[in-house]
C-alpha cells in the first residue's frame, strides 16, 4: 500500500494478512494506492513466508530482496496517479516464475475453500484428500502463502461473502443457510469475531471505535 498525505509525502508499506477487522481514522487527509498480492507471492517478492507478516505493518523498504528494493525506488518516483498503473506494468515480470507447482496447489486450495455465488467451501480434511496431500502439508501451504489456517481463511471468505452480497431483503437465517453456517447464531458468532460487532450493527454503522492511524517515520 501507498498512503500519500496532503502535501505529497507518501510511505510504501506492506500490510500483512488480518485475522479480524480493525478501524482506523486519520487526523490528516490521506489517499491510498492498495495492490492485493495473490496466494503464494509474499516469499518472492518480499522474501519472507505470508505467516511472519500477519498482523503487521512494515516499510516496503525494510524488505532485502531487490525486487522490494526497486518497487521502492519506482514508487518513489512516480506520480500518485500513475502509481497503480506502474505496478502493473512492472510486478509481472518480477512474479511469473515464481508460480510454481506448490503455489499452484494453494491457489487451487484457496478457491475450493472460498465462499462464491454457487460455491461453498467443504471441510479442510476433504480438501486434503481431494488434493492429495496431508492436513498438515495443507495447513503448512497455508501458512506460507496466505498466513492463517485453513479453517480460518474459509471464515474469512465466508464473512467477506457476507459483506460484499448483504441485501436487507433477505433475513438472516436466509443468507446464513447460502453461505454454508448450520444456523444463523454460528453466523453471527463469526462474524463478530472477525468484525468486532454483530451483522445487524455493522450494517446498521454501529461499529467498534475508531483507532488513530500508525505513524511511519525513519530515526
Amino acid at each position: 500500500m501507498v498512503r500519500i498525505a496532503e502535501g505529497g509525502d507518501r510511505v510504501a508499506m506492506v500490510i500483512g494478512p488480518r485475522t479480524r477487522a480493525s478501524y482506523h481514522a486519520s487526523k490528516r487527509p490521506v489517499s491510498c494506492v492498495e495492490l492485493r498480492l495473490r496466494p503464494g507471492l509474499t516469499r518472492p517478492l518480499l522474501g519472507t513466508p505470508a505467516l511472519d507478516l500477519v498482523g503487521r505493518a512494515i516499510l516496503l523498504d525494510d524488505f532485502s530482496t531487490p525486487v522490494a528494493h526497486r518497487l521502492a525506488d519506482e514508487l518513489r518516483s512516480v506520480e500518485p496517479e500513475s502509481i497503480a498503473l506502474r505496478l502493473a506494468e512492472v510486478l509481472p515480470a518480477h512474479l511469473t516464475p515464481a508460480v510454481d507447482d506448490r503455489t499452484a496447489l494453494l491457489r487451487a486450495a484457496v478457491r475450493a475453500l472460498s465462499t462464491g455465488t454457487g460455491h461453498l467451501p467443504g471441510g479442510v480434511r476433504e480438501l486434503a484428500r481431494r488434493l492429495a496431500v496431508s492436513e498438515r502439508q495443507l495447513r503448512n501451504l497455508f501458512a506460507e502463502g496466505v498466513g492463517v489456517s485453513p479453517k480460518h481463511y474459509a471464515r474469512i471468505a465466508r464473512v467477506r461473502h457476507i459483506l460484499a452480497h448483504r441485501s436487507p431483503a433477505v433475513p438472516w437465517a436466509e443468507v446464513a443457510a447460502a453461505t454454508g453456517y448450520y444456523d444463523q447464531s454460528h453466523m453471527t458468532a463469526d462474524f463478530r469475531t472477525l468484525m468486532g460487532v454483530p451483522p445487524t450493527s455493522y450494517f446498521t454503522g454501529r461499529l467498534p471505535a475508531a483507532q488513530p492511524c500508525q505513524a511511519f517515520t525513519r530515526p
